[in-house]
C-alpha cells in the first residue's frame, strides 16, 4: 500500500513475537476484531514502566476500513491503560499513515518527535505520538 518491502513484515512479526514471549496479563493486552468471522484488525497494549504504555499493531485490513474498528479497537487500548493505572500512553507511527494519525490525534494523541529515515524500503518520517490517560 505505501511500497514497503519485506522489513515491516518482520517488524510486526518481531513485535507479535516479543508480545507473546513477554505477555503479562496485568500489564498487557491485546484486541482482534472481526468482521463476519474474517480478520479486521488488531491492537495491543505494552508496559513500558509502571506509568507508560505503548500501542502496538494497530493495523487494520483494507476491507474494515471506515467501519469504526480503528476508534473501537484505540478506545479499548485506552480504556484498558487507564483501568490499569498507566498515566501516560505513546505510539510510534510514520509520516505516511494519515488515516492513523487522524485517528491519534482526534483520540488525544499528540505528536512529540519527528525524524527521518529510511524505514521498510523507502524514505519517511518516524513520528512517536504520545497521550496522557
Amino acid at each position: 500500500m505505501f511500497g514497503w518491502d519485506h522489513t515491516f513484515e518482520a517488524l510486526v512479526a518481531t513485535i507479535a513475537a516479543d508480545f507473546i514471549t513477554n505477555f503479562d496479563p496485568d500489564w498487557d493486552c491485546s484486541w482482534i476484531a472481526e468482521v463476519d468471522g474474517v480478520f479486521a484488525g488488531s491492537a495491543f497494549v505494552v508496559k513500558v514502566d509502571a506509568k507508560v504504555s505503548k500501542l502496538r499493531l494497530i493495523i487494520l485490513d483494507q476491507n474494515a476500513q471506515g467501519l469504526g474498528i480503528g476508534r473501537a479497537l484505540l478506545n479499548a487500548c485506552i480504556h484498558f491503560a487507564q483501568s490499569k493505572g498507566y498515566k501516560k500512553m505513546t505510539l510510534w507511527t510514520n509520516d505516511v499513515q494519515k488515516a492513523a494519525r487522524a485517528l491519534y490525534a482526534t483520540g488525544g494523541f499528540t505528536l512529540v518527535h519527528e525524524e527521518p529515515g529510511h524505514d521498510f524500503g523507502v524514505d519517511l518520517v518516524a513520528e512517536t505520538w504520545e497521550r496522557p490517560l
